[in-house]
């Protein structure tokens, strides 16, 4: 009877989970908020339906499995190409930063309540880490700067098996406090961090390379096939070097989502689905497991100890940690306020609350609530300050802006280092490996994957995206892509790639109106790829000095036969935009042209018949095929 009331709860708990982050998502609250409120209405303070202690051990071999796989999932949202940008800001504060978080709140710990030196540094290195899953979603709804974004996500990711560690290893001190205790324990750290990393990269690229070879995967069975990999990479580290398999998932994922080999359109979903289930069970389940008496224990200390983390100890760790880097000091400021905790710390907590027990040594009750405590108030503030301070400190996009490319082709590029150069924000989406590699070597954000999915499209924050540009030589794909993006994001402004031939998806939506054609009419992207590689392509730029065309562009039907040239982008009022069909330029204009340098001659006379007249300009005018 007793296993039967045991796996009801479990069952309950992880449908009140799931509830509660759909509810919290139609009320654009942070999950944990309504999770913990489920966790404490469903536990013994409340209904008494769900009971962890009824699991035993069980419960933590539940949260270890299930923190793997948050945390591999974690990885897989990691690009090195943004991380590189920001990299020093970003190893800082997971190196000082949490050096310096574990003494801070260790001392807070110490003054606040007044608990002794072991338990306290226990809370410090358990608060340490920073909420992935709650920083993440908050960073799509603000729609931040991509810098302060990526340096929130990326902390929040990479510091969780940091966090871990050192929680584990101030644990193994508390225990054994002695001399040759603290001398195991640093080599443990780095015995720990060094095979993490090791096994972590070794088994992201065999997982990768495992799902990039075709055929030796069944099709349908990457996604569970991949799940029993991260499940036995954590485990197997586990058991060869303790508490090192948090570190090699993470890593892992990395790999793997930075290396593609197609793992990323349906694995990414399925990952991302079942990190929310994982989530919604485990914070019910370690909610329900902490007491609303034991909470309230800790009185006014308690609360002191937590408003010395935010307001004292995470400032004086950000700002010291990126006092060397390219963020401003706004920037800087709002990462300071922003730091909630998430599962991994209530995860750790119980865990190591549990072990306290199991030795009999006096404060894990304690140090598990007031980590709960934590948790709860951090999220809580930066689920309902952070938009308004962000706001506030001017590091959240006016709004959208963004320009989305589907297919990173020669055009494309073209098209994407042209706005760039004038301030605007572009994403390229493609399945392609060769073409995201190009993109991303010319310094793009790329988001690998499937971009008719709503969950790449989320990748690429379309929230933030004004336009979206769909270039490929598919008409399907180009309206289907556009009407997605419409229906799911509201992006306003959709440019598609014109088709020779009527009756696609693209064509039907030009035709009512829904989208516009790209450029100055329809052209063939594949014959202007194959151009650039024999680097027959020029980009001159433009003045128009005539008369506006009454019926249609310069000499469009002319030149959609002949390839002669393609306007690419237009800048009117100095503001420069992807050229499409209907524009209509006036005197003064601007636009940017790729040239068919065999037709160059032919090309340049065409477009002066028109008004158009090639200009010098105080940035480079021109780039040649190599940088397409």
């Amino acid at each position: 009877m007793a296993a039967e009331h045991s796996a009801l709860g479990l069952v309950l708990a992880l449908t009140a989970g799931v509830l509660a982050q759909s509810m919290a998502r139609h009320l654009r609250l942070p999950g944990i908020v309504l999770l913990l409120a489920a966790g404490i209405g469903l536990g013994p303070d409340g209904l008494g339906w769900i009971d962890p202690r009824e699991l035993g051990d069980g419960l933590f071999v539940i949260v270890d499995l299930a923190v793997a796989i948050i945390l591999f999932e974690g990885g897989l949202n990691l690009q090195f190409n943004r991380l590189r940008r920001e990299q020093a800001a970003i190893r800082r504060l997971v190196t000082w930063g949490a050096l310096l978080t574990l003494i801070g709140g260790a001392l807070a710990a110490r003054w606040g309540l007044g608990w002794d030196w072991g338990i306290a540094f226990l809370f410090g290195s358990l608060v340490v880490v920073t909420g992935p899953t709650v920083i993440g979603p908050l960073v799509t709804e603000l729609r931040l700067k991509p810098r302060v974004a990526t340096v929130l996500e990326a902390e929040g990711v990479l510091i969780d098996p940091i966090g871990a560690i050192l929680a584990v290893l101030v644990l193994e001190l508390v225990i054994a406090p002695d001399v040759g205790s603290m001398a195991a324990g640093g080599i443990g750290l780095f015995s720990r961090l060094g095979f993490g990393l090791f096994a972590g990269g070794a088994g992201g690229l065999v997982i990768s390379r495992m799902l990039g070879i075709r055929r030796l995967i069944p099709e349908g069975l990457e996604n569970i096939v991949t799940l029993a990999a991260v499940l036995l990479l954590f485990q197997g580290c586990e058991t060869l070097v303790s508490h090192s398999g948090i570190l090699a998932v993470t890593i892992a994922g990395a790999v793997v989502g930075n290396l593609g080999q197609g793992v990323d359109r349906d694995l990414r979903e399925f990952k991302d689905q079942l990190s929310i289930l994982l989530i919604g069970l485990l914070f019910v389940m370690l909610a329900a497991d902490v007491r609303f008496e034991q909470v309230h224990a800790l009185g006014w200390g308690g609360l002191s100890v937590v408003a010395a983390l935010i307001l004292c100890v995470r400032p004086f760790e950000v700002f010291l940690a990126t006092q060397e880097s390219d963020l401003s000091i706004r920037e800087r400021a709002f990462v300071a306020w922003v730091g909630p905790r998430g599962i991994v710390a209530a995860a750790i907590a119980s865990i190591v609350a549990g072990t306290l027990e199991r030795e009999n040594i006096p404060g894990g009750v304690e140090l598990r609530a007031l980590v709960f405590l934590t948790i709860a108030c951090t999220v809580v503030l930066a689920g309902l300050s952070a938009g308004p301070v962000g706001r506030w400190l001017g590091v959240r996009l006016p709004g959208r802006e963004g320009v989305a490319i589907l297919s990173a082709n020669a055009l494309s590029l073209a098209l994407a280092n042209a706005l760039r150069d004038k301030g605007r924000t572009v994403v390229f989406l493609d399945s392609n490996p060769q073409q995201i590699r190009i993109a991303e070597e010319a310094g793009h954000q790329v988001i690998f994957g499937n971009a008719l999915q709503e969950r790449v499209m989320q990748r690429a924050r379309f929230e933030s995206i004004d336009t979206i540009v769909a270039l490929t030589g598919n008409d399907t794909l180009n309206g289907v892509f556009s009407r997605r993006a419409r229906e799911l994001f509201g992006v306003p402004t959709s440019l598609i790639a014109g088709a020779q031939t009527t009756g696609g998806v693209g064509s039907e939506m030009i035709a009512r109106g829904a989208a516009k054609m790209i450029f100055d009419g329809p052209h063939d992207v594949e014959r202007w790829d194959v151009r650039a590689r024999r680097g027959d392509v020029e980009m001159i730029n433009f003045e128009y000095q005539g008369e506006p065309p009454k019926d249609e562009s310069p000499d469009a039907s002319a030149n959609s036969a002949s390839e002669r040239y393609v306007f690419l982008a237009l800048e009117q009022g100095g503001q420069l935009k992807p050229m499409s069909s209907l524009d209509m330029p006036s005197a003064g204009d601007r636009a940017i042209l790729a040239i068919h340098l065999p037709d160059r001659s032919e090309a340049l006379q065409s477009l002066a018949d028109e008004g158009w007249h090639p200009i010098e300009s105080d940035e480079p005018a021109a780039q040649d095929s190599t940088e397409i």
